[in-house]
């Protein structure tokens, strides 16, 4: 029989075939399962298909249980007898879909004998008998115009009416994850195992399907696949089409009249989500030189416009003190009550330094006069470690609201860049801060590069990250120097920063140009950015710029980033001695005052066994050798305060400046390789016996001119490292002396030790040596040139004459230099010089 022509919908009973006697038991039937067939599938309790008696059809009444719900209500029953049991209360109503059911087969010629719903399907199988003298077509057709004549309709859809059709198939029961979809894929099987299956044309399929609905596309197997069983795709436009077709078909056998074969073919169907055209993402995947970057930046720019305004908000609340433990009003009233408490601590940590604000008085005043110049410029606090650099800015800016330090050795001694990003972001309170995440960006951009040779632009380099904090932090610390500024203003806010310098902020850039072993190149980028960051907030009038550092070279960089403007340079050295004096006392009453306090007497000391009070009369020779240092009087100060001698304090002192001197000098040398040990013991032992050289004779000398490097860099690394200090006149330095006061007693005591002195002159003496050794081999070389040219010539004999001078002039320095080291090589004990410990019983 050749199908209907397209377009028209197939009469239910011209598609009725009689179906072969099977007889099913179903899962969750109450009912006892029948005898089986020879020629019918495996039935039972766990086949999950249903069983009917000879006189019994089953039918699939539709739209009775939301779809969109299904996999929410299948997972609240355990199993069907329980839904089944829950559908026959009588709370439900109206609402129950067995209610529904019996109206709309109320007058109909059958009896239901079983309902199976079907939640995850949004229906329910009825299974019903009916009189010999009627068929089941008959029985579709009555029930069909039943249910458009009543036009039943469940409560949670008014606007889709119930529908039911008889099941022509072998409906199953699964109760797997697989849920309805307009997509139905039906597999062409053989009747019984061993047969062959045909494969159904597309009219044919129509003709089977478009009963149960408007049908939106067939698609059938490429002829070419290789895939059995063989299938095709039946598109519905609804959902619950594909439910009617898939539970009425499902395991229907095409008979050889509608084109299944002789033997026919078994439709097997079930949903298949449908696959939705991509053709963005297609283009997109296709493209990835040009989407890549244009993705890189989308997120770019989502990330500024959303955490941009964040980390400003942290950094003007840093700046300000909002989340600071101080700025809290309840701290704020116990600390006003439990003053008298810490008033004691506080003079502790101030009275020792009141002599020396009365001496720097001056340079304290200097610097705030300059906080209060229009024409913004740097300001440099210069001066060797221990001077109190930090504690004179500190002192001047006691007054200032808002100050923020950036501490540029925590930044630059972090481990890795990663280290040093997070302390530069938590230095200016930048946050939040994902340096973690650049390393995954990393290797993002490695994979992508690698795969389309294009790099992603994911990951930022560590100069683009410091960058971009830096930019967030001069944007939010302009705001704060605006925070005073009236609304109705008219002027630029560059005008009004300028007009009022006192309310902008200070930002004090401490330990500048301090650099790491570990970290050299992001040490570089650091100074380098910081400085450029510097430059734009006093361009902008967005600061003031305080850079407190121990580098004299410090003019170079900031030249190079602000070039119109001079630096002021304010240079710290020693105290005078009266100055140390009155400070070593202080400390010293400091001690005595806390002992007066907690009630100790003479008396009570001497039963405690405690220390005496040294004697101070002397005091004055000790400090001249200890110098005008602030650590080192700190030092001195700590030990006195223990009962110690000032001679036996100022004898420990030294040994132990010249214990570092000779672990950090003469026995090891640069790990950069700026300067030798010999270049550094030559200067120790001249500055010992000169106290002063003049700068020019020790730029000059042979043995600066032995190290690895030209002697000029040689002195200023060591001055860098503090070894030795060169004095400036007018910015060209004159003269080198020790780096520090304590330093000359300690060069003293080294170049006093025979044996490490005869040590380390051999070692200078072998390096002058090799460079005349070096001059021979060079002269050696022009001679052998000289050498080839023609003996006619008479211009080279004058070369030849001056060349074998120097060379003689070198071979009698070489022959001095093996003399003296041999006398150096006699055996002799080291000359004991001065009291208490040895400096190598120190160092060990």
């Amino acid at each position: 029989m050749l199908c209907p022509p397209l377009g028209r919908a197939v009469p239910r009973a011209t598609l009725a075939q009689r179906p072969t006697p099977f007889r099913y038991s179903a899962r969750w039937a109450t009912t006892p399962a029948t005898t089986v067939e020879e020629d019918s599938i495996p039935v039972g309790k766990d086949q999950g298909h249903i069983s009917k008696k000879q006189n019994e059809t089953i039918a699939f009444f539709d739209n009775l249980f939301p779809l969109k719900l299904t996999r929410l209500l299948s997972q609240s029953w355990k199993n069907q007898t329980e839904l089944a049991a829950q559908l026959e209360s009588p709370r439900l109503g109206i609402a129950n879909p067995v209610h529904l059911i019996k109206r709309a087969t109320a007058g109909l010629p059958m009896t239901i004998t079983e309902i199976i719903p079907r939640v995850k399907d949004g229906g329910a199988f009825v299974k019903f008998t009916y009189k010999g003298e009627v068929t089941p077509e008959e029985v579709e057709a009555k029930l069909s115009a039943a249910l458009e004549e009543k036009s039943l309709k469940p409560w949670f859809n008014p606007f889709a009416k119930m529908d039911a059709g008889i099941v022509r198939g072998i409906p199953w029961l699964e109760d797997l994850n697989r849920f309805p979809t307009s997509r139905i894929r039906i597999e062409f099987l053989p009747r019984e195992p061993g047969e062959s299956a045909v494969e159904l044309y597309q009219e044919t399929l129509y003709s089977l399907f478009r009963q149960y609905g408007k049908i939106a596309e067939i698609s059938s197997q490429p002829p070419d696949s290789k895939v059995v069983p063989r299938f095709a795709y039946v598109d519905f436009v609804f959902v619950r089409n594909a439910v009617m077709a898939r539970n009425c078909l499902h395991g229907f056998v095409v008979g050889e009249a509608l084109g299944g074969g002789k033997e026919g073919t078994r439709l097997r169907i079930s949903y298949e989500r449908k696959i939705k055209p991509h053709s963005i993402w297609n283009w997109i995947t296709s493209h990835p030189r040009l989407v890549i970057p244009v993705v890189a930046a989308l997120l770019a720019a989502v990330t500024v416009a959303v955490f941009d305004p964040i980390r400003k908000f942290f950094v003007k609340s840093y700046v300000k003190h909002r989340l600071s433990l101080a700025s809290n009003s309840v701290y704020g009233w116990i600390k006003s009550h439990t003053g008298t408490l810490l008033s004691g601590y506080k003079r502790k940590d101030r009275l020792g330094l009141a002599a020396l604000w009365n001496q720097r008085q001056g340079l304290v005043e200097e610097i705030q006069s300059n906080l209060a110049d229009p024409t913004g410029t740097f300001l440099v606090v210069q001066g060797p470690r221990g001077s109190g650099r930090e504690e004179l800015v500190e002192q001047a800016l006691k007054d200032r609201k808002y100050v923020l330090t950036v501490d540029c050795k925590a930044v630059t001694e972090a481990n890795g860049e990663t280290g040093a990003i997070s302390k530069l972001a938590a230095a200016v309170g930048y946050r939040p801060v994902f340096s973690w995440a650049n390393n995954i960006s990393s290797m993002v951009d490695l994979a992508v590069q690698s795969t389309t040779g294009v790099k992603a632009g994911f990951s930022e380099t560590f100069e683009a990250q410091v960058s971009k904090i830096l930019r967030t932090a001069a944007s939010a610390l302009k705001e704060v120097s605006l925070t005073e500024r009236p609304r109705g203003d008219s002027g630029t806010e560059e005008g009004y920063l300028g007009d009022h310098p006192g309310e902008r902020v200070v930002v004090v850039i401490d330990n500048f140009l301090c650099k790491s072993e570990d970290n050299k190149s992001s040490s570089s980028v650091l100074q380098e950015k910081v400085a450029e960051w510097a430059a734009a907030l006093v361009q902008n009038n967005a600061a003031h710029v305080i850079f407190v550092t121990s580098e004299p070279s410090f003019a170079k960089p900031l030249e190079r980033v602000l070039p119109d403007r001079a630096p002021t340079h304010i240079s710290l050295g020693d105290v005078p001695l009266d100055v140390a004096r009155e400070f070593i006392l202080s400390k010293l009453e400091e001690d005595s005052g806390r002992d007066e306090k907690k009630g100790k007497n003479k008396e009570k000391k001497e039963k405690q066994g405690e220390k005496r009070r040294p004697d101070l009369t002397e005091l004055d020779t000790y400090i001249e050798t200890i110098g005008g240092r602030l650590s080192d009087l700190e030092i001195l100060a700590t030990r006195l305060k223990t009962g110690q001698e000032p001679s036996q304090a100022v004898t420990e002192i030294i040994n132990q400046s010249a214990a570092e001197i000779v672990k950090n000098f003469v026995l090891r040398s640069d790990p950069e390789g700026r300067f030798s040990t010999e270049q550094a013991w030559w200067l120790i032992k001249n500055i010992a016996e000169r106290k002063t050289l003049s700068y020019d004779e020790a730029l000059l000398h042979p043995a600066l001119s032995a190290g690895p490097g030209p002697a000029g860099a040689a002195l200023e690394a060591l001055a860098s490292a503090e070894l030795i200090s060169i004095v400036t006149r007018r910015g060209v330095p004159v003269e080198v002396g020790a780096g520090k006061p304590i330093y000359r007693s300690a060069f003293a005591l080294l170049a006093s030790d025979t044996a490490l002195r005869r040590r380390m002159d051999r070692a200078v003496l072998a390096s002058l040596a090799g460079i005349e050794k070096k001059k021979i081999e060079g002269f050696e070389r022009e001679l052998a040139v000289l050498g080839g040219l023609p003996r006619e010539g008479k211009g080279a004999e004058g070369r030849v004459g001056y060349l074998l001078e120097k060379m003689m002039e070198s071979q009698g320095k070489i022959v001095g230099f093996e003399g003296e080291m041999e006398k150096l090589k006699g055996k002799g004990k080291g000359k004991r010089s001065g009291g208490g410990k040895r400096w190598w019983e120190v160092w060990r």
